[in-house]
Formats: C-alpha cells, structure tokens, sequence
C-alpha cells in the first residue's frame, strides 16, 4: 500500500467520524432560536459532553482539510 492510498483511506475514515460527530451534537440550537424558537436563548455555553463534541468535531475538521490538502500535493506531485 502507497502513501497515497494510506492517505485516502484516513480521509474516508474523517469524513465518517466528522458525519457522526456532527450528528451527535444536540439538535435544537440553530437559526430557529433566533426567530422566537423554543428555548428563547440566542446564546449559551457549552458544558460537559456537549462542549466535548464540539472540540472533537472542530478538531477532526481540521484533520480531515489537512489530510486533504497532503492529497492533492502528493497528486500534483506525481
């Protein structure tokens, strides 16, 4: 197995974990707070497993755009 393919495979295996971090973040707190939606707080902290979430899901998004850009150089290079 070449770099580039060890390389893709992370990517795939970034791109699932992003999927299912973002999914486990908690449903409720988007745009539909700021037009009167239930709650009535436009902001708040996070605390515990849901601020947890948001670091892990921050970081594996930076993981996966620079395991993409290493992609696309070793393609340009060969």
């Amino acid at each position: 197995m070449d770099l580039k393919n060890i390389l893709n495979a992370i990517e795939v295996f970034l791109s699932v974990v992003l999927i299912i971090l973002i999914l486990l973040q908690q449903q409720g707190s988007g745009l539909g707070t700021m037009f009167g939606g239930a709650g009535g707080e436009s902001y708040r902290s996070k605390r515990g497993a849901e601020k947890l979430l948001f670091n892990l899901s921050i970081a594996s998004l930076v993981f996966f755009v620079v395991n993409g850009i290493a992609i696309a150089v070793l393609s340009a290079q060969s």
